[in-house]
């Protein structure tokens, strides 16, 4: 049965329609009455007259949006600059308010996000600002985004308790407010990535008292960067020295001579003094150069004359000396790096070929390091985890023993050499010096140093005699190529 209601119903919606209807031919009428006062009906057939008028009134409301924007970039870098003044206090309370400005400095970096987004439309062309506005506006967004830079949105400092470690990590922005010589607007303090996971073992070391003298903790402090945390924090506490200090010997007697036990603290350490370490039979604690500390029998004639016996089959030795490796770039080896286990004899032998060696090592169950600067040389406290602090380029000679041995990850050594490569100059020299690994291993190793594609000037393997052909012995010479392009 019909309804009713239903021509009703579709009367009411006809009137509908044309309601609309008489309202869009309203509209097209207005929009053709505003167009022809803007313009001319021939400007409108002139595409050159219609494009410039209509630059023209793009110009003028990308004006009055730059201005609205230095508005707000004002505003924001005022709030920001303010912000980085205050400064909380320890405690609960303190921690809440450093949450809070956190919170705060992300919200502004989002609008500085937003704003810089339009900057990017700029340069690609979607928006035109008047050039004079827009330079105003440059340096206002570079000094927001400097300041953007001294905040901590990542909230870095709060993961850590101890406000030493907070206090290092925060950013000290400059004095004066402006980019140093250095370019920057204030020093970043970084320390290793792995230090966030040896949290309880980084609190530690810095819990001390400003001003006071620092714990007797080297050796933690070593662990930490054997496992990464490396660099560590600089600490505001005195470092400790040993309660007897002695000036050292005079240069010319320092480098074969055993130093005074009283220049070295020795509470870390099974010996208690260097004439223990040189007659050690243990091979304990610092196996990898258990008579390093023997300068008489067992150091002197290194690299001066052959110290490892040869190979019976074919009377070969891996052993390099010095006077044969400087002959092959007479004059030109002037400044390297020893990066091995030792006690710094590498150094003192090239000094007296007038070649300065810094010697890069860790104290590995021994005082090495202090060993070597009481020889009057020059030590480098150095873990393998480190890029190397030299700049590219710049050293005559790289020279490694009895540490990039068969123990090292081929990925790692990669790492190594890459860095090794980097700062050597061209045409300097690399020196691999008795690296052992087992027999199996041998042609992994060797791709890893063909890697290089260095010029060969020695290349020798010989078996490791004690064992029975188990482990191999290589050593090389090789030259840096220039590489121009």
């Amino acid at each position: 049965m019909r309804n009713p209601n239903s021509p009703v119903k579709f009367s009411v919606w006809r009137k509908v329609q044309w309601f609309i209807l008489m309202l869009g031919v309203v509209a097209v009428m207005l929009s053709v009455t505003s167009l022809s006062k803007i313009y001319s009906p021939s400007s409108l057939v002139d595409a050159d007259s219609f494009r410039n008028r209509m630059s023209f009134r793009k110009g003028e409301a990308g004006n009055e949006m730059w201005k609205t924007v230095a508005t707000v970039v004002r505003k924001i870098e005022d709030e920001m600059n303010a912000m980085s003044e205050l400064s909380g206090d320890a405690g609960e309370e303190g921690a809440a308010l450093m949450r809070e400005r956190v919170r705060y400095a992300a919200f502004l970096a989002d609008v500085l996000g937003l704003i810089e987004s339009l900057k990017t439309q700029v340069e690609v062309g979607e928006v035109e600002p008047n050039n004079e506005v827009n330079a105003r506006n440059n340096g206002a967004i570079d000094n927001l985004r400097a300041a953007k830079q001294l905040q901590d949105p990542d909230g870095m400092a709060d993961f850590f308790l101890i406000e030493e470690i907070r206090k290092y990590i925060k950013v000290k922005p400059n004095r004066l407010g402006k980019q140093n010589f250095m370019g920057a607007n204030g020093t970043f303090n970084g320390v290793g990535h792995a230090c966030f996971s040896m949290k309880q073992e980084l609190e530690e070391y810095m819990d001390y008292d400003v001003g006071d003298f620092c714990k007797d903790d080297w050796k933690q402090a070593q662990r930490m960067m054997v496992h990464g945390c490396d660099p560590l924090p600089r600490r505001r506490c005195f470092s400790r020295a040993p309660q007897l200090y002695s000036k050292p010997f005079p240069l010319n007697e320092s480098l074969w001579m055993l130093p005074d036990n009283r220049n070295v603290r020795w509470s870390q350490y099974r010996c208690k003094n260097f004439t223990c370490l040189a007659n050690n039979q243990t091979r304990k604690g610092f196996f990898k150069c258990a008579d390093c500390f023997n300068l008489t029998h067992h150091e002197m004639p290194r690299w001066m004359k052959p110290t490892s016996p040869p190979d019976p089959a074919t009377n070969l030795t891996s052993d390099f000396l010095i006077e044969d490796v400087l002959k092959i770039k007479p004059g030109e080896i002037r400044i390297g790096l020893d990066f091995s286990v030792g006690t710094g004899t590498f150094a003192a032998r090239m000094r007296e070929f007038n070649v300065t060696i810094v010697s890069a090592t860790i104290n590995l169950g021994a005082p090495f390091n202090e060993m070597i600067a009481l020889r009057g040389l020059v030590p480098l406290y150095l873990t393998i985890n480190q890029r190397l602090p030299f700049f590219d380029n710049t050293l005559d000679i790289i020279h490694t023993t009895r540490f990039l041995d068969g123990w090292i990850d081929f990925l790692l050594l990669d790492f190594v050499l890459y860095d090794w490569d980097r700062v050597l100059r061209p045409g300097g020299l690399l020196w691999i010096d008795s690296f052992f690994c087992s027999h199996k291993d041998l042609d992994d190793y060797l791709d890893a140093f063909k890697m290089l594609r260095y010029r060969k000037h020695k290349w020798v393997v010989v078996p490791k005699l004690d064992k029975d052909g188990e482990e191999v012995f290589f050593s090389a010479l090789l030259e840096k190529p220039p590489r121009p392009f």
